[in-house]
């Protein structure tokens, strides 16, 4: 676990959902501080009572009516799925006067069940477009591979995201994320040019969802 959390080639991301306060600290303790949420109730909860220098990520689908609670809290936004979206988070930093580090997810495996930009929808991804948001600041991408025992098929995705990673950081200065990768596929996604994953499982065991 130790060579997932404290690797200084990548970022690892502790998904925590689901997951009690208790064995969150337990992992804070070891020195980590980067820690993910997919629901916006719960990151509220484990935001007020773990220590403030934690950087939490929003990991999960973002709906719109929720981004005034998650933009004072969180360190990044992984789930941009939408220009409205981009807008809001925009309008609501700048209520508060504040910056908001942001990802725009690309759905890689083009599956109808995952949120996230088709791969040829982000032209819009420039310098002019950028500058009507000055409150959030576009740091990479992220996307989720097929859940697929077909490693090529993985690999494919997570090398075409890649390559839409180098197109999108040639044109934009503040691209250096590309966040893609989850326990069961992260060292593909590392091979591919990850440089930040998010991990829940193998580090903190099987979910209860109940």
């Amino acid at each position: 676990m130790k060579d997932i959390l404290h690797n200084k080639d990548f970022t690892c991301v502790a998904v925590s959902k689901t997951k009690p306060i208790k064995e969150i600290q337990k992992i804070y303790d070891l020195g980590h501080r980067d820690f993910g949420e997919n629901k916006v109730q719960e990151l509220e909860h484990k935001y007020h009572n773990l220590p403030k220098d934690i950087n939490w990520h929003m990991i999960g689908h973002l709906q719109t009516n929720k981004v005034k609670k998650v933009v004072p809290i969180v360190s990044l936004i992984h789930s941009i799925d939408s220009i409205k979206l981009l807008k809001i988070v925009n309008k609501e930093s700048k209520k508060i006067n504040k910056v908001t580090n942001c990802l725009i997810q690309i759905n890689i495996s083009q599956e109808s069940t995952k949120y996230g930009f088709d791969n040829n929808e982000i032209d819009f991804l420039n310098k002019s477009f950028l500058k009507d948001y000055e409150n959030i600041k576009i740091r990479g991408l992220m996307g989720m591979a097929s859940f697929s025992n077909e490693e090529n098929i993985v690999k494919s995705e997570f090398e075409n995201l890649n390559k839409i990673y180098n197109n999108v950081k040639s044109s934009i200065d503040d691209i250096n994320i590309l966040s893609m990768g989850m326990s069961n596929d992260y060292k593909l996604a590392l091979e591919a040019g990850s440089n930040m994953v998010r991990i829940g499982s193998k580090i903190f065991g099987a979910r209860n969802y109940q």
